[in-house]
């Protein structure tokens, strides 16, 4: 789906593309791929660079054209990761701004509300791709609190009770915060190529990129420290598991201890010779007394040790 965006004091859809507008397609049909190779000459390995999931954080130049990737946090299920990164490309030649996304996302959307909201000027490409960064680490700190408070239910969980689904849970998240620290590294890399891409005085904009450069660095700064978080609560609570491992080992243990000592006693008592006491009247009272007595005294010594 192509949609035309011009700005006028946010940016307004048009019904077809004008000058200095900003085309963004988002999960585009074959339709919309050859509608910008052949109305805009966008160069195919461009858009098929896009495509690619894994794609990093980078600049790249064919002819006049000038490709910038970044990477975008999205919710996602189809892995089983509740989040994850993806690749966004900004196309620019001259007059020309193209974006394209292979994938929904709550990013663009949200970004032209604000700037319909806050009534934001875009005056060149440079300033569009510059937002857009920064529009990414704002939702990078957005899903980190989300993250957070996932981790925060897991650990009330796992305080009651510790199950397989909550620890695979909290992997989950973790793995969230290594695709979450490797982009933001990889955007603040892109954001300093670029400043030395765009150095003329009309490209110069010294207060939006410290903004950028502010919003990327607390991104970075919370993801490490929730990921720090993250690892020491699952080093923690596999501590816990080992700990209580070891305590029931301990327990099963000493039960079969206290149960082997009646056992011992009933088995030399079974054996089929001639045994002291079997002519007893009360033989068979007195050896469960004292099979009782020493169950006992084994069950005290255990319970004095803590192994009880």
């Amino acid at each position: 789906m192509r949609t035309f965006l011009y700005c006028e004091a946010g940016f307004v859809e048009k019904d077809q593309w004008l000058p200095n507008s900003w085309v963004n397609v988002e999960c585009p049909t074959p339709e919309d791929i050859h509608y910008l190779t052949n109305q805009f000459n966008v160069p195919e390995s461009f858009l098929s660079d896009i495509a690619d999931t894994d794609e990093r954080p980078r600049i790249e130049y064919e002819g006049n054209w000038l490709l910038t990737i970044i990477r975008i946090p999205v919710q996602s299920q189809e892995q089983g990761i509740p989040f994850t990164t993806i690749p966004l490309g900004i196309m620019t030649n001259n007059e020309i701004i193209i974006s394209v996304c292979y994938y929904k996302t709550e990013l663009i959307p949200d970004f032209i509300r604000y700037t319909r909201r806050k009534e934001v000027v875009v005056r060149h490409k440079y300033d569009l791709i510059l937002r857009l960064i920064h529009s990414s680490a704002v939702w990078f700190l957005k899903y980190l609190k989300q993250i957070n408070n996932e981790v925060a239910h897991a650990e009330k969980a796992l305080e009651k009770s510790i199950r397989n689904e909550d620890l695979l849970r909290l992997m989950k998240l973790e793995k969230s915060m290594v695709y979450f620290n490797t982009s933001i590294r990889g955007n603040e890399v892109m954001l300093t190529k670029l400043q030395s891409i765009f150095q003329e005085p009309v490209y110069m904009d010294n207060e939006l990129v410290e903004d950028v450069e502010t919003e990327l660095k607390q991104a970075h700064l919370t993801v490490n420290i929730y990921s720090d978080i993250l690892t020491g609560t699952m080093d923690a609570f596999a501590s816990i598991i080992s700990n209580n491992v070891n305590t029931i080992m301990k327990r099963m243990t000493s039960i079969s201890i206290i149960l082997m000592v009646p056992t011992l006693i009933a088995s030399f008592y079974g054996m089929n010779v001639p045994i002291y006491g079997e002519n007893m009247p009360h033989g068979f009272a007195i050896i469960v007394m004292i099979s009782i007595t020493l169950s006992a005294l084994s069950f005290f010594i255990f319970r004095k040790i803590k192994w009880f």
